[in-house]
């Protein structure tokens, strides 16, 4: 028995943001002392390195909970399923509903409950859970899905990745131009067909490399205590680059597919740079040149939402909302991603 997705569906916010939205922002650095260049060259610089022109925010009036319950109605509808026969729903996310023009957190109830209330199902036995598990959130959310299932403990579970990172950026650290808000959710059921999760990976590093990201005050010595996501970009660089290409080569490995037969990839959009040169070291390790067109690209045009890229590109992409991009029935695909913990994973998968 194998586990696959049998349903998708995304929320990508509608209100677009520039990059010269950020042209009057006063970027400092982490000492609080100004940066020597001016607005116009720190956003040149940003787009050669990223490849963001542009990213999304929500509305005001929604927060992560709401547009991950978006989401899961538009997988339940792609699956054909009755909402009332989920097992389980695992949203994973980072920072819970923060309502706009607030700054605390806030996930009691979770964000998976609040999505059941929104969903309206009345089965109790529907468990309702949230992920913490940085950027590779939702696919670590779709390893325990597999798991469940594999284990007689469901046989259909929601799995979305939903995060509103506009509401928890500092305007003064460059980084804020990376993030962006989005989810993405699937369905996932068990297959009698071989196709489906043929092997995944999933890894922590926490030894020396657990506060690569972290909850830090603003560059601006003068602001209050509030709090806001930080990073130590040249050191998270440095990690996925190094770990991440031989995860997925362990993870190809243990299905037996030969990555000759690999079609697309899906990485966490976290840095057109880094994603390239994480596929460039991938395919080193076989000895192989790059396929052309087998990484799908969105963060040009919608940014970093942590753990909403993958499932929102999948999702993008399975319904030809990319152009010249495409997955077809019998395709062998990977997912992979790397994010706060330092978490790595990634899946081998049989469309």
């Amino acid at each position: 028995m194998n586990v696959k997705i049998t349903g998708t569906g995304c929320y990508i916010p509608t209100q677009v943001t520039t990059n010269s939205s950020f042209s009057k922002f006063e970027f400092l650095n982490t000492d609080g002392s100004p940066i020597n260049y001016s607005n116009e060259v720190i956003i040149e610089k940003f787009k050669a390195i990223t490849g963001i022109e542009n990213r999304r925010y929500v509305k005001d009036n929604y927060a992560t909970s709401d547009i991950a319950f978006f989401a899961a109605e538009k997988a339940i509808e792609d699956a054909k399923t009755d909402k009332e026969t989920i097992d389980y729903i695992i949203v994973a996310h980072n920072f819970g509903d923060i309502k706009h023009g607030t700054t605390q957190s806030d996930a009691v109830p979770s964000i998976a409950s609040r999505v059941k209330q929104s969903l309206k199902i009345k089965n109790p036995r529907c468990v309702a859970y949230d992920v913490l598990f940085g950027c590779p959130g939702w696919i670590e959310g779709v390893v325990q899905a597999q798991a469940f299932i594999k284990a007689g403990m469901a046989k259909k579970c929601l799995v979305i990745g939903a995060e509103t990172l506009s509401r928890v950026i500092d305007i003064h650290d460059r980084d804020s131009m990376i993030y962006s808000d989005g989810a993405g959710a699937t369905i996932l059921e068990a297959t009698p067909n071989n196709t489906g999760i043929l092997s995944h990976l999933s890894a922590t590093y926490a030894y020396n490399e657990a506060d690569y990201l972290f909850f830090g005050k603003s560059y601006n010595q003068t602001a209050d205590s509030t709090k806001y996501i930080k990073m130590y970009g040249r050191k998270i660089y440095e990690f996925a680059v190094t770990h991440v290409p031989q995860a997925m080569k362990d993870c190809l490995d243990q299905s037996n597919t030969a990555i000759e037969d690999v079609k697309k990839i899906f990485i966490h959009q976290a840095n057109e740079k880094m994603d390239e040169a994480i596929l460039k070291r991938f395919y080193r390790l076989y000895n192989k040149t790059i396929p052309e067109g087998i990484m799908p690209m969105n963060i040009h045009e919608l940014g970093n939402s942590s753990v909403a890229t993958i499932p929102t590109l999948f999702d993008s992409v399975k319904k030809g909302m990319i152009e010249n991009q495409e997955v077809n029935t019998g395709d062998i695909v990977m997912f992979a991603s790397v994010g706060a913990g330092m978490n790595i994973n990634a899946i081998t998968y049989k469309i």
